[in-house]
């Protein structure tokens, strides 16, 4: 073969190459790139599914890390390979960090620990509890999980909410609802929900961002994530704890007001009361327990002002009244645990609970959720 025809083949393979990298961009850009992702895992078929969706700030010592592709959060999550039986009736819990369990090992969890109390119906069906909580707080994160969740068949949600969850300004402040407004913008306008869908906060991917070049960030923090499986099956670590933390503030800064709201009252209209009401009635025929989650009550500096670091008395006194009345106007399940959980059981924050402070919080909710259960 001489230099000429070497140089053709070449060429020609060159050109082939460049011809099928662009054709095989453009097919990933035209199917659903979160989809196909979000199943290259290697969770609940190698290694067991995590007990808790994936969220990390320092993955080297929590083999774990946050990632927006929520395909492949739920892929990697226990629920995604665990069979519904005959004889199981299935509770999800959705919310925030403390929900999650921030500075919390699994077995520590709210979730887990109702899991211990092995709990039946009055038919003789195993209770079983999952952890669908997400570190940040906003109903509307909330809401999209909610979502997800319906696939695998849950019998009851328990939703634990905080008054940071509720201002309009929160809603769109995570970047894992900023990083997904496919999933979103449906429900807001489906519900007619008081948030902008047209919103500047959501990101939204040009065709070239959704191509294998653009999504190039997302492949490779999935199969970090598949990196860290094996790690996370031999260790059960899934977030790093140090040893010692800065404890929640006692003392606090003498502000009263509550993102621009003022003193004496909030109204419903200032609250993101429509996205709880849009969870509930697209849970359809699955019933919703709504959960005032228990906050750390000051007794430092300025306590008589403020409760705690998040808010203002007089905010959250007017929280507790229109959430009572909205749950009761509207027929809602929902029990108020504000102060069920001993001051000294709060850890880095005024919502994150000790091991002692989770297991206090179920021993109040079990009640109430055997009654929503049995009657």
């Amino acid at each position: 073969m001489n230099d000429n025809t070497s140089k053709t083949n070449l060429w020609r393979l060159l050109i082939k190459a460049v011809i099928l990298f662009i054709l095989f961009n453009l097919i990933f850009a035209f199917s659903s790139p979160q989809q196909i992702l979000g199943k290259l895992s290697v969770y609940n078929s190698l290694v067991p599914g995590r007990e808790r969706l994936p969220f990390g700030e320092n993955p080297a010592e929590a083999y774990n890390l946050s990632l927006y592709n929520l395909e492949a959060m739920f892929s990697s999550h226990e629920i995604s390979g665990i069979d519904k039986s005959e004889n199981e009736f299935r509770v999800f819990l959705i919310g925030d960090s403390s929900t999650w369990g921030f500075y919390l090992e699994n077995e520590d969890t709210l979730s887990n620990i109702l899991n211990r109390s092995e709990l039946e119906t009055a038919e003789g069906k195993d209770i079983e509890f999952y952890n669908f909580g997400y570190p940040t707080i906003s109903l509307t994160k909330d809401l999209m999980i909610l979502d997800r969740v319906l696939e695998y068949q849950p019998n009851l949600i328990i939703w634990l909410v905080t008054l940071e969850s509720f201002p309009y300004e929160k809603q769109i402040f995570t970047p894992l609802v900023q990083q997904n407004p496919e999933f979103v913008k449906p429900l807001i306008e489906q519900y007619s929900i008081n948030i902008d869908p047209n919103s500047e906060l959501f990101i939204n991917e040009t065709f070239w961002e959704k191509t294998i070049i653009g999504q190039r960030r997302q492949i490779a923090d999935v199969l970090r994530l598949q990196f860290y499986a094996p790690l996370w099956a031999a260790t059960g670590i899934d977030q790093y704890i140090p040893d010692e933390y800065k404890l929640r503030a006692e003392d606090l800064d003498p502000i009263d007001d509550y993102y621009g709201f003022a003193p004496p009252t909030l109204s419903r209209n200032d609250l993101a009361f429509d996205v709880m009401s849009a969870g509930i009635e697209h849970a359809d025929q699955i019933p919703v327990l709504i959960v005032n989650e228990p906050i750390f009550v000051s007794q430092g500096e300025n306590s008589d002002i403020r409760y705690d670091f998040f808010y203002p008395r007089w905010a959250y006194d007017s929280y507790r009244q229109l959430l009572a009345t909205e749950t009761e106007d509207n027929g809602w399940a929902y029990i108020d645990l504000w102060q069920a959980v001993d001051n000294t059981e709060f850890t880095n924050s005024a919502i994150h609970l000790s091991p002692e402070g989770s297991a206090q919080l179920a021993d109040q909710l079990i009640p109430k959720i055997l009654e929503i259960i049995n009657n």
